[in-house]
């Protein structure tokens, strides 16, 4: 089967980056996936070596020619590492905003062309750019869970100057909404999710937001107004919020949940032990599920509907109840 043409380009750069002497089209031909596939005639090659290199050459790749010795002085071709690699990078603070917003959007569907693109470059300049799977990137990072593109926008422009907001905020899918002025003093994930963080002054001391649950962002008062103190630790800072807010959701010990017959799979996946038990006549399993957040296995179990009952402990099982009369109440209003 042929190589498809970026695979090809993508086999010859590789190859003519890792050498430090000139490859001739023969050795290319020979040795490069892409050139030696069955019934390419010797005009078919030169044209598309050809075209190949005229490509690499618009892409900006410093391809050079020069004579290989081992090889009579034959022509050959390599890539001129100094010029093509690429410096060190160091951000500063704006551009730093800059590749927040674009690790939010990146996977929107109008620049994923572009972001491919910049991939197979950064590739071919002998950097590390590997899957996400093996980078192992949470699917909530994506823009959905980021929350309002125009929010981040918002906030990344007010970091950047100093400027203190106002914006609404959500504590939770049940709470209210509250306007809040903040000064905020950056924008870092933690566990998977986005947050900003900084001075608010409606409770005068330090808050953390999460981002997907602000909305309707301005700035208020004027550029240079905000101050982040001296040894500010923001990725900290944020851990430390998130992680205590989260302790105290955590629940302690096991909890053993009936589930029908073949149904509920979600509650299945993350079970330590099952085992067959009927419930009011009712064909079933019963699991055990350690309990990271009551508020997080609650919300499986409601999902669950009627082929979830918690078994305990109790303050699991109110949980659950007190979520399923809330649910009533508003739906007979």
């Amino acid at each position: 089967m042929a190589t498809q043409k970026v695979e090809r380009l993508l086999n010859l750069v590789i190859c003519l980056l890792s050498t430090r002497q000139f490859l001739t089209a023969d050795y290319i031909r020979r040795h490069v996936a892409g050139y030696h596939d069955d019934g390419q005639s010797d005009e078919a090659f030169n044209r598309m070596f050809e075209r190949d290199k005229n490509q690499l050459r618009d892409l900006g790749i410093p391809l050079i020619t020069g004579r290989d010795r081992m090889s009579g002085n034959a022509e050959g071709y390599r890539i001129n590492r100094d010029v093509y690699e690429l410096p060190d990078i160091a951000l500063d603070r704006a551009e730093a905003a800059v590749v927040a917003m674009a690790a939010a959007l990146w996977e929107a569907p109008e620049i994923a062309a572009t972001a491919q693109n910049a991939v197979l470059k950064l590739r071919a300049a002998g950097l590390d750019v590997r899957a996400d799977d093996e980078l192992v990137v949470p699917a909530s990072l994506s823009p959905k869970t980021v929350g309002s593109e125009a929010a981040l926008a918002t906030l990344l422009t007010a970091i950047d100057a100093a400027t203190p907001v106002t914006f609404d905020y959500r504590p939770g899918a049940a709470a209210s909404t509250t306007r809040r002025t903040l000064e905020p003093w950056g924008i870092v994930t933690h566990r998977g999710r986005w947050y900003v963080t900084g001075h608010d002054r409606d409770r005068a001391d330090i808050r953390t937001f999460r981002l997907s649950r602000i909305s309707a962002v301005a700035p208020t008062g004027s550029s240079g107004e905000v101050v982040v103190p001296d040894g500010t630790d923001i990725q900290q800072i944020v851990a430390t919020a998130v992680d205590t807010a989260a302790g105290a959701d955590t629940g302690a010990g096991t909890a053993r949940i009936w589930l029908a017959r073949d149904r509920a799979a979600g509650l299945r996946r993350v079970a330590t032990h099952t085992e067959s038990e009927m419930l009011d006549g009712e064909p079933g399993d019963v699991v055990s599920i350690e309990i990271r957040s009551l508020t997080t296995l609650a919300r499986m179990v409601l999902a669950a509907g009627a082929d979830a009952v918690v078994l305990s402990p109790p303050e699991l099982r109110d949980t659950v109840i007190g979520a399923l009369d809330e649910l009533i109440g508003v739906t007979t209003r």
